[in-house]
């Protein structure tokens, strides 16, 4: 196996077992097995079960922070930006649907620095929406009776609720589901006359 496949295949043995028996049923050994590597082999890339959780996550997060940043430098009209981004998460959100509902389903079981790191992290992609909420509100665009916190708490409740209802075999495709859900939530935050 090669040096970079390594990490790949831990992370995706973690996965499948994380997704089958829950993380705390789930032991380093079982996770090596699976991934038909070594002990030496993993700890070389993680250094902790734990490690491996926080990793499954991570890369999701990753991933939408930089499309975050790309999608607001591209610039634009305020209600464009923001209905780009929340495409944007929904869409990714489900591409990484079973990592998702793994870690948040697991998270609590995380050391408080890695809990910490995450919240630091998610933070960071929530602060930048609010930006563009606040800006919507400063424009006149977006309603202001409603605090910008309680508007991102909204939009996120139905992106992270993804995992108990969407399905690829379901009515909608991914794209139809990211559409309608980000129209929904600009309707709701729009400013009325």
């Amino acid at each position: 196996m090669k040096t970079k496949n390594v990490a790949d295949e831990v992370l995706r043995a973690a996965l499948e077992l994380f997704a089958e028996q829950g993380y705390a049923n789930t032991s380093v050994q079982q996770i090596v097995k699976t991934a038909g590597v070594t002990k030496g082999a993993m700890y070389h890339y993680f250094t902790s079960k734990d490690d491996l959780l926080f990793a499954i996550y991570e890369r999701m997060l990753s991933l939408q922070k930089r499309r975050l940043d790309e999608i607001t430098a591209m610039g634009g009209a305020t209600e464009d930006v923001l209905r780009s981004v929340c495409e944007d998460v929904i869409l990714t959100s489900i591409d990484f649907l079973p990592e998702g509902t793994i870690f948040f389903r697991s998270q609590h079981m995380l050391t408080p620095e890695r809990r910490a790191e995450v919240k630091r992290r998610r933070r960071e992609y929530h602060d930048k929406f609010a930006e563009l909420i606040d800006r919507g509100k400063a424009e006149g665009r977006f309603r202001v009776d409603v605090s910008t916190s309680v508007l991102i708490a909204h939009f996120f409740s139905d992106v992270h609720y993804l995992p108990n209802w969407f399905s690829a075999d379901g009515p909608e495709d991914r794209g139809e589901v990211a559409a309608q859900l980000t129209e929904l939530f600009l309707r709701s935050i729009r400013r009325t006359e």
